[in-house]
């Protein structure tokens, strides 16, 4: 393993247990037994690394999400079968939150992080990352769910979104709320499957209009 790679997983494992914030560049080059001049030299400064972290994982999620979205548009044209478009949207997340060997637990904590603090400056880098992919999964869903007007299909979409997030974080407090019953061994396609299974319930429930509020005089 090269020093690039051993910093930004010394890194990755550091801002997990302590936050980027509190988490020093010494910190980090003593863990990966480099110099500091090293991440000046790869990264550039230590918000460049920062960067890089959340590039090094986001990146291919995303490509991996426009590939099957591309083939799925090959395959069925521009109205995609909902629960396909879900598991093209959800798969690669789930993925990449139960795979180890690519940021698993680590980077979910640090997605955690970044996502629970409103003041990170990181908040408007991570959407501009994630805009290509939403704005294709936005128009692709709204192909499949033309019953929705816009505000609507915001709403579930960010309903999605935050259920995918919870489910990405990890077994332990999905436990706590639902039984003891979940397993940490369950398979990543039968997760898929099961969850995509639910939102697509979400996603097409009767629109209920929305109620008035009560006339203060």
């Amino acid at each position: 393993m090269n020093a690039n790679e051993r910093i930004l997983d010394m890194a990755e494992q550091l801002f997990a247990e302590r936050g980027p914030a509190r988490t020093s560049l010494r910190a980090i080059t003593a863990a990966a037994e480099v110099n500091l001049a090293s991440v000046h030299y790869y990264f550039g400064s230590k918000a460049g690394l920062i960067k890089a972290v959340f590039e090094r994982r986001i990146k291919p999620m995303n490509a991996e999400r426009l590939r099957r979205l591309e083939q799925l548009h090959q395959r069925h044209g521009e109205i995609i079968p909902l629960e396909s478009l879900i598991e093209a949207f959800i798969a690669p997340a789930l993925g990449l939150s139960r795979d180890p060997k690519h940021g698993g637990e680590y980077f979910i904590r640090i997605l955690g992080r970044t996502y629970t603090d409103p003041s990170s400056p990181l908040e408007a880098y991570l959407q501009e990352l994630h805009k290509d992919v939403a704005e294709r999964f936005r128009t692709a869903f709204q192909s499949a769910l033309p019953q929705l007007d816009h505000d609507e299909l915001y709403w579930r979409l960010h309903f999605l979104v935050g259920t995918l997030a919870y489910c990405m974080s990890g077994s332990g407090t999905m436990r706590l709320i639902a039984s003891s019953r979940l397993h940490n061994d369950t398979d990543t396609q039968q997760l898929v499957h099961r969850l995509a299974v639910f939102l697509r319930g979400g996603l097409t429930a009767a629109t209920v209009p929305h109620p008035e509020q009560p006339h203060v005089s």
